[in-house]
């Protein structure tokens, strides 16, 4: 056995534990960073990159297809699955090398191999010790499925349906979810029928209910099928395809089944329990500055309880670094992170719903606003629909943004500002918003909430 020591230990490489790494190299600590598969993990390989890839290429062929509409003679002649894997595939190799190339400029030792906590702390790997003053334990999630359905052959999960090589005929997808919702809109871009199996009464259930009407609606006009407030009662495959049967008795039929029900933390197994680290249902547990229960080990990312997305991983993997170099860095709430779901059309939301900001502040404490973005010039240049909703506490800061429409996703960086500087409508009204943008919709909503509408009533 050889025993190594650095400053520093992250378990995991994905987008919380290179984040730390890279943080606590460039405040100059000694950092070996553990990782079985590649550096990057979930969001670069599997997950957030080369689903993004693969939505960028569904809006270009919706493009093609719908170009008559703005005078441009093109013809969708159809899905080339193999050219399409190769786009994706060339952009996460692109970005794999150049985060191979940033962690190797910063003198992080990268561990090739499955680690486990031990005490000390450390992280053994094979015969391998790797000890350090502080660890940091970032191992990520996994593809949920239910009891009683086996994922394999025709049920998939995210994974599996990115490396299909064919254009389905129809799917069923269960969970609309972000996860179900994105596939959903990929593949009907691509042409496939496609029917979401949702067991709670909206799409992206955790939106606001304005958001969620709204995708229900565009759903609806893009022809994807969904059932609300229904559960999956079993699933049977062939070699030819899936039979879904539902609680309420409905047999859905259809060439693969997505198993999209969420992402569960990657813990088990790992020693974190051996090690004294407290585990609550899977995930770590630990205080609001990401120490867990053990001494000098601290946990990032898709372990911690809350929102399960890459940004966060990345936040807290710097905040991490700072805190155990000193720098008292500010915490960030999980309702100051933005959330975005990229389908068509996108999904945008920072801060409290409606709901919960009545739930805080009571319904006469509360004061919303929707634009809709068909009183937007950008907006009807690009074709979309959808609205800009914006919520204040009555007399007081901006509690929540929400909006849903083309590429909103760009816009909700101006919402974390308001949101977390806990900035009034009457503060940000009268700053300017070029013109033509989407973001002038915000604007809107911001003067409406202020009490001096510009173009509505």
């Amino acid at each position: 056995m050889t025993e190594h020591t650095f400053d520093l230990v992250v378990l995991g490489g994905g987008s919380g534990g290179y984040a730390a790494a890279l943080r606590a190299a460039e405040l100059g600590k000694s950092v070996a960073l553990v990782e079985k598969d590649k550096v990057g993990g979930t969001c670069l390989h599997r997950g957030c990159i080369p689903t993004k890839a693969l939505l960028h290429a569904a809006e270009v062929a919706d493009s093609a297809r719908d170009a008559s509409a703005i005078g441009i003679r093109a013809t969708l002649d159809g899905i080339d699955p193999a050219g399409v894997r190769a786009y994706r595939e060339g952009i996460v190799a692109k970005k794999y090398k150049g985060l191979e190339g940033l962690v190797k400029a910063r003198g992080i030792t990268v561990v090739p191999g499955a680690g486990r906590l031990e005490a000390g702390p450390a992280v053994r790997v094979g015969e391998d010790l790797y000890r350090g003053a502080d660890v940091v334990l970032a191992t990520g999630s996994y593809s949920r499925t239910l009891p009683g359905l086996e994922v394999g052959g025709r049920i998939l999960t995210s994974e599996q349906a990115l490396e299909l090589d064919e254009i389905p005929r129809h799917v069923v997808i269960l969970g609309g979810g972000v996860i179900g919702v994105e596939f959903a809109s990929v593949w009907r871009s691509f042409g496939a029928d496609v029917t979401i199996v949702e067991a709670l009464d909206h799409l992206v259930p955790n939106e606001d209910v304005a958001l969620s009407k709204g995708l229900e609606r565009a759903f609806r006009r893009r022809g994807i099928q969904y059932s609300l407030g229904v559960r999956f009662q079993s699933a049977s495959q062939t070699a030819d395809g899936v039979t879904v049967t539902l609680e309420d008795g409905r047999a859905l039929e259809a060439d693969y089944l997505l198993v999209a029900v969420g992402r569960g933390p990657a813990t088990a197994g790992l020693g974190f329990e051996e090690a004294g680290v407290t585990i609550d249902r899977g995930f770590v547990v630990t205080d609001e500055r990401l120490r867990t229960s053990v001494a000098h080990v601290w946990a990032v990312g898709d372990i911690v309880p809350g929102l399960q997305l890459a940004h966060r991983g990345f936040q807290q993997g710097i905040f991490v670094a700072e805190e155990i170099a000193g720098l008292n860095p500010v915490v960030v709430p999980d309702t100051q992170v933005p959330r975005v779901t990229y389908s068509h059309p996108e999904v945008a939301s920072v801060g409290l719903t409606e709901a919960q900001a009545v739930d805080v502040h009571g319904a006469d404490g509360v004061v919303s606003y929707e634009y809709n973005l068909a009183g937007n010039g950008r907006s009807e240049i690009l074709g979309t629909s959808g609205i800009v909703k914006v919520i204040r506490g009555k007399g007081g800061p901006v509690l929540g943004v929400h909006l849903i429409g083309a590429r909103v996703g760009e816009l909700i960086t101006e919402g974390q500002l308001a949101v977390g500087w806990e900035a009034h409508p009457e503060d940000i009204a009268p700053f300017v918003h070029a013109h033509p943008t989407q973001s002038e919709a915000l604007g809107e909503a911001f003067l409406a909430l202020a009490g001096k509408p510009l173009h509505a009533l």
